[in-house]
């Protein structure tokens, strides 16, 4: 375990990021696989130990390929149920620690300790207990960056990795920020990272150098706003608490093809299973689907529909993505497809949303199949069949077009 401090106490939000989440639990609870290179997943890297990213294993590359680098790696199925559980023993650590946690995912979270110096100690001693109780209660290891901003503290713990501590003080951020590489900002990914690195500009510190205005002509004037603004540790941001997501998602890695349309579309139809589900759960409804698709070259591309009217009926958010996915048909063929993600966008609670005339009429929808006019009671379905998986388990009920395909399992994900 590694620690590198500060005595400077202003800063005062932490970035939690438990280490090779999957991979770690896995190795929790097996001994025997403490130390050595672990894959979580098959066909697709989903997490790898740090013994194995030693080798250059990295997600989402394919199985095959991790195999090829390191080929005494232990290669273990996905056990979702168990990550959850991790996730939701990690969380009550988190929310035992401070009243202001706001989750970014399954396994990380900004926490705000501005207020507990009196009752708790310092932010740093606060990261130490906090790491210690992961540790010990949950049987994981945990990352800490402490800073004054969200952007800078996620930096720290990123720095930090893995097991370790980082507190950046206010006087310290330009000296810790500048060396390190672009592609440690938020919103530098490859293509952007190309462009800066075309222009001569390697670090953060290039960056600030530039200006913004030079910048804007190299990445775009908002993107070149939001990098600059960033390069002098400028984030004014708070940790929000409570605060309900603006989208859902989910994706599946299937790996380089090729694939059948047919077997696009039941992924397709698989994932819409899902996501109309977790939205009647949080009791919310959608008013825009977007398709996200990687091709064989790794490169991705969007198409989104906007629906007339919010919805939270599976079959209607099915009919929009299997159009999106039809329109997309010729792009796949020629380029071919690695992975199929759904997103549902424009989210408000159900309550909330003003009906449609007729009112008092059960939801609707009319499909048009083979040019017949298909008039479905969507909300009825959907109760029914979300009462029989709630009371029998998810596998009880399953589209047939699913049936003989293999089950990936739900990631598991924050509550809403």
């Amino acid at each position: 375990m590694r620690e590198r401090v500060s005595t400077d106490g202003a800063a005062s939000i932490l970035h939690a990021d438990l280490d090779s989440f999957y991979a770690s639990v896995e190795q929790r609870d097996d001994p025997r696989l403490r130390g050595r290179p672990v894959i979580v997943g098959g066909g697709v890297v989903l997490a790898a130990s740090y013994e194995a990213k030693a080798f250059g294993i990295r997600t989402p590359m394919g199985g095959s390929a991790a195999l090829r680098l390191c080929p005494h790696a232990v290669v273990v199925p996905p056990r979702f149920d168990a990550y959850t559980e991790a996730s939701r023993a990690v969380f009550d650590v988190f929310h035992d620690t401070t009243p202001l946690v706001e989750g970014i995912s399954i396994d990380e979270a900004f926490l705000d300790v501005g207020g507990l110096r009196r009752i708790s100690g310092t932010p740093v001693e606060i990261g130490r207990r906090l790491r210690l109780r992961v540790a010990t209660e949950v049987g994981l290891p945990i990352t800490v960056g402490i800073a004054r901003t969200k952007f800078l503290a996620k930096v720290a713990s990123a720095v930090a990795k893995p097991d370790g501590l980082l507190e950046v003080a206010p006087h310290a951020e330009l000296e810790f920020l500048h060396p390190l590489p672009v592609e440690r900002l938020w919103g530098v990914g490859t293509v952007t990272a190309a462009k800066l690195h075309d222009s001569g500009v390697h670090t953060v510190g290039d960056i600030a150098d530039m200006g913004h205005e030079m910048l804007g002509s190299v990445v775009g004037r908002s993107a070149g706003a939001h990098l600059y603004a960033l390069s002098l540790a400028r984030d004014p941001r708070p940790v929000h608490v409570g605060k309900r997501r603006h989208s859902i998602g989910s994706q599946r890695a299937i790996g380089r093809g090729p694939h059948a349309m047919s077997d696009l579309e039941a992924t397709v139809v698989a994932i819409v299973d899902r996501l109309g589900r977790r939205l009647r759960h949080a009791n919310r409804v959608c008013r825009t689907l977007v398709l996200r698709l990687r091709f064989d070259d790794f490169t991705r591309a969007t198409r989104s529909h906007t629906l007339d009217e919010a919805t939270a009926s599976t079959q209607i958010i099915m009919v929009g993505a299997r159009r999106l996915l039809a329109d997309a048909s010729d792009l796949l063929t020629e380029r071919g497809c690695t992975l199929i993600g759904i997103s549902l966008a424009n989210l408000d609670d159900a309550d909330s949303v003003q009906l449609a005339l007729p009112f008092g009429e059960q939801e609707k929808h009319r499909e048009s199949t083979s040019g017949a006019q298909v008039t479905l009671d969507t909300s009825a379905l959907d109760a029914a069949v979300d009462g029989l998986r709630e009371r029998f388990g998810a596998g009880a009920l399953t589209r047939g077009v699913l049936l003989g395909r293999a089950d990936h399992g739900e990631v598991p994900k924050l509550p809403d």
